[in-house]
């Protein structure tokens, strides 16, 4: 296929790349290197220090003889997108375009009103151009666009697969599912959605949407040679994920911080399980006129849990890992009901990576070698809901 993948320097997007490439895919990646400079402006970088997209792309050929283009440029910008669609495949339309051009955290959303106005203005923006630009120049194209389980927040009822049936005064209908984010960046990607599902409506479009919760980790099968080919990782308290931030601190000697009660619950997955998802939803796309949702994620943990397994694995390798609560800087219910379902990619043909132990040994493993990066005033809160 003609894939095109947009924030393809990102944690994910820069993976998806390698994985599509190296299965006989061509691909086109767009970036304009955003999560890296608002990573430096907050004092968040990376673990490691990755090469740009240019060299990235070079090392990666000189590995696997498979070549990725890369287009610097800004998804916000129409008339930059729109030329991308008719040029970047000489002439010929995208099969599948993986939309990732987005500013991806809710502290950075919540810090305040320019953080709030870049994630807003980004997001629904770089959604707004990539909808135009395929009805315009490419309306077979399939869009999965990367949505959050976070849009979903935590309803005190089971969370269903994107849609609901509703039962109300003796008559029924399907509606998207009732969505409550807990941060601005959350709620864009709520409208996000309502913003796909008003153009799947009007002019036929075919969208896969895919719910996907917290991912932890850093190698994947492209990357496991080389550390200049891995992810952008980070630990901070801004761009980290909490299972990604905990293993750095189980391996700085810094206790674990559990924000509040700890009984904060979501559904997690392996990086390399990102990557199988949207292999799958891309090989077996969506019909024109549907939006296709699909909860991404293998399983549930709460923060307490995914402490108390680090701390016992950590220990087992010979690691000095103790767990501290600290005050819940965001505003959150830390104690609720979570279940959430999750079958319509197994049906698909995921085959999850749990985090077993081993996992969690192999990732400790990985970080240990590059212990002295870390830097440690990144990992406290930083930014508060309140």
């Amino acid at each position: 296929m003609r894939v095109l993948i947009l924030g393809g320097d990102g944690y994910l997007g820069w993976p998806t790349a390698m994985r599509f490439a190296a299965h006989g895919h061509e691909v086109v990646v767009v970036d304009n290197y955003l999560r890296r400079d608002l990573a430096k402006a907050t004092a968040s970088e990376a673990l490691l220090t990755t090469p740009k997209l240019p060299e990235r792309v070079k090392i990666f050929e000189q590995q696997s003889g498979k070549a990725i283009k890369v287009i610097i440029a800004d998804c916000t910008d129409a008339m930059a997108l729109n030329n991308i669609f008719t040029t970047a495949f000489n002439g010929a339309a995208p099969e599948t375009v993986i939309h990732y051009a987005e500013q991806p955290s809710g502290p950075y959303s919540m810090r305040g009103f320019t953080e709030a106005q870049t994630t807003f203005n980004n997001n629904l923006q770089s959604t707004f151009n990539l909808i135009w630009a395929v009805i315009q120049h490419a309306p077979d194209c399939h869009i999965i666009k990367l949505g959050t389980m976070g849009e979903y927040g935590t309803p005190n009822i089971d969370i269903e697969e994107g849609w609901i049936n509703i039962e109300h005064k003796g008559r029924q209908d399907k509606f998207l599912f009732p969505r409550q984010a807990g941060t601005l960046y959350h709620t864009t990607k709520v409208l996000d959605t309502d913003l796909l599902w008003f153009y799947v409506r009007t002019y036929g479009l075919r969208v896969t949407d895919l719910m996907q919760g917290p991912v932890y980790g850093l190698i994947t099968d492209e990357s496991s040679n080389d550390d200049r080919l891995l992810p952008n990782f980070h630990y901070d308290d801004i761009f980290g994920t909490v299972l990604n931030r905990f293993l750095v601190q189980a391996v700085a000697g810094i206790p674990l911080t559990v924000y509040g009660s700890g009984g904060q619950t979501r559904g997690y997955l392996n990086i390399k399980d990102t990557l199988q998802c949207v292999a799958l939803a891309a090989t077996q796309p969506a019909p024109h006129s549907s939006l296709r949702v699909l909860n991404q994620f293998t399983e549930q943990f709460s923060v307490n849990q995914l402490a108390e397994k680090i701390s016992r694995v950590g220990k087992q390798l010979g690691l000095k890992v103790s767990i501290q609560t600290i005050p819940n800087p965001r505003k959150e219910l830390e104690t609720h009901y979570y279940n959430a379902a999750h079958q319509g990619l197994i049906e698909m043909g995921l085959v999850p990576n749990l985090l077993t132990d081993a996992t969690v040994a192999g990732m400790l493993t990985i970080i240990e070698k590059h212990k002295a990066l870390i830097d440690t005033s990144k990992i406290m809160p930083r930014v508060t809901w309140r």
